[in-house]
């Protein structure tokens, strides 16, 4: 059961036997979403974790040089060189000049890369529904049903 928000100065407690102390609610949380994403993707990806990320960001914010996206996704600028090439050479992403500066490179998603992006999160959707589906009861299924709104707040002030 969600709780109703408060003054926002929450010290924690337990519902039904489990705390709900920020800190411990909030590494709680990470470990389980990391936990998930992780077994998510090793079932599903058809691609790098490195390349998936990658090709995510363009689509989510549009063409970027490769500083734009190796600060984005905090890695070297080497090591984004690296997976733009290959992303570049598998067809996923084209370089095209910036054009606020001739001499840049920017680097855009093609047909392709939407292509595997969206196969990719179709199937991790897909996975995570099935599992949902098979082992959640629907009182469960209610409970997880207030999660992505729980979360897009907190993301929304983290955001600010």
């Amino acid at each position: 059961m969600v709780a109703e928000p408060t003054d926002g100065r929450c010290s924690g407690g337990t519902v039904e036997g489990m705390t709900t102390a920020p800190d411990d609610l909030a590494e709680a949380l990470r470990a389980s979403i990391g936990r998930i994403v992780r077994a998510t993707r090793a079932l599903t990806d058809e691609i790098p974790q490195a390349q998936s990320a990658s090709l995510g960001l363009l689509d989510r914010q549009g063409p970027q040089t490769i500083a734009e996206l190796a600060r984005a996704r905090g890695v070297k600028h080497q090591g984004q060189s690296r997976t733009v090439a290959e992303l570049e050479e598998r067809g996923f992403v084209d370089r095209v000049a910036s054009e606020g500066d001739r001499r840049v490179s920017v680097i855009r998603l093609t047909d392709a890369g939407r292509a595997v992006m969206l196969r990719e999160r179709r199937a991790r959707a897909g996975t995570f529904a099935s599992v949902i589906g098979a082992d959640l009861s629907e009182a469960e299924r209610a409970v997880l049903a207030q999660v992505p709104e729980l979360f897009d707040r907190i993301a929304a002030r983290l955001e600010r």
